[in-house]
């Protein structure tokens, strides 16, 4: 789980919890969720122009690591959401639950914040922190995560694009399979497996694309 990166970008700083409740202002249950949750936050990498010597662009101009020590194996997404909020940088996090880990990034846009991908736990990621600019090391970093790899998987927003269509349609196939087995009108079961092929046969067409 070691990352290959300078000395020069190495951190390694304790980031106290009550730091994102003064950032942010917090619900009760959220504050509860950070001390159930999280047992330990450390700032551990800052890939920065003066860091790693790659140059920052107006998109990106700083990459933070994050280790987060989990007080159980379930990543708290709730939680990341008040950490990439306080944090107007993208963030790679690495997860550890005893000896247990996982990776996790933030895809943030001018500091928006519009999704999450991660690893499975315990998977092994060789990421390439090379590029031509900061911009370019955080796209292969979240490339890094995608299994569905188009044929245009060198244009990053047609390949974000293709992955959330397909990670949508999954969910919209599950939820209708369990729809239709709670279903007891048949009139009604007929209109939801109609739109269940529908569902299907476009997840079909776009993996065909790949």
């Amino acid at each position: 789980m070691e990352l290959k990166l300078p000395e020069n970008a190495y951190v390694n700083k304790f980031i106290a919890k009550s730091k994102f409740y003064e950032r942010v202002t917090l619900s009760r249950k959220l504050q509860n969720e950070f001390i159930r949750k999280i047992q330990k936050i450390t700032w551990k990498y800052k890939l920065a122009e003066e860091t790693i010597g790659i140059s920052k662009t107006e998109n990106v101009t700083e990459i933070q690591i994050f280790e987060i020590e989990l007080k159980e194996q379930i990543i708290p997404k709730n939680v990341l959401k008040v950490i990439d909020k306080s944090i107007p940088y993208p963030i790679l996090y690495i997860f550890t639950y005893k000896d247990n880990f996982v990776y996790g990034i933030s895809l943030k846009e001018n500091s928006v914040l519009h999704n999450y991908y991660f690893s499975e736990w315990n998977e092994e990621i060789e990421f390439d922190f090379r590029g031509i600019d900061l911009e370019k090391v955080y796209q292969k970093l979240i490339k890094s995560f995608i299994k569905n790899e188009s044929k245009t998987k060198d244009i990053f927003e047609d390949m974000i694009r293709i992955d959330s269509e397909i990670k949508q349609l999954e969910k919209d196939i599950f939820s209708l399979e369990n729809k239709i087995k709670m279903e007891r009108q048949f009139n009604r079961k007929v209109e939801l497996n109609k739109v269940l092929l529908e569902k299907k046969q476009q997840l079909i067409n776009i993996s065909d694309e790949l």
